[in-house]
């Protein structure tokens, strides 16, 4: 009991946004994983990037901040090497989109 009112009144307990914070922000990468089954075609490259840069700048406030929130951390840190792993789908996706067109337009040419 006495680790538990320990936890509960800590600078980053359930009584701060130090905890829910974080709690909520998890839905973001949950839902990255999940969009990872849909095709890349339906990925937005502009709206991954940013996600990229957000969570690649809220690690370091995670980091910085005080008391220093780890578990925020680890949430970016998921949420970062999801959106890379999208990111670089859709890139493969518009290189192929790509060489398809051109090989359609000299097929045509042809």
């Amino acid at each position: 009991m006495g680790m538990f009112r320990a936890f509960l009144n800590s600078p980053i307990g359930p009584k701060t946004t130090h905890f829910w914070g974080p709690v909520f922000n998890w839905s973001i990468p949950i839902a990255a994983l999940l969009d990872t089954k849909k095709p890349p075609e339906m990925i937005s490259g502009n709206m991954t990037a940013v996600m990229c840069g957000y969570s690649a700048l809220f690690m370091r406030f995670a980091w910085m901040v005080q008391p220093r929130n780890l578990h925020l951390l680890v949430c970016h840190a998921s949420n970062e090497t999801v959106q890379l792993y999208q990111l670089s789908r859709w890139i493969k996706a518009q290189q192929n989109s790509q060489k398809k067109e051109e090989t359609e337009t000299q097929n045509n040419n042809d």
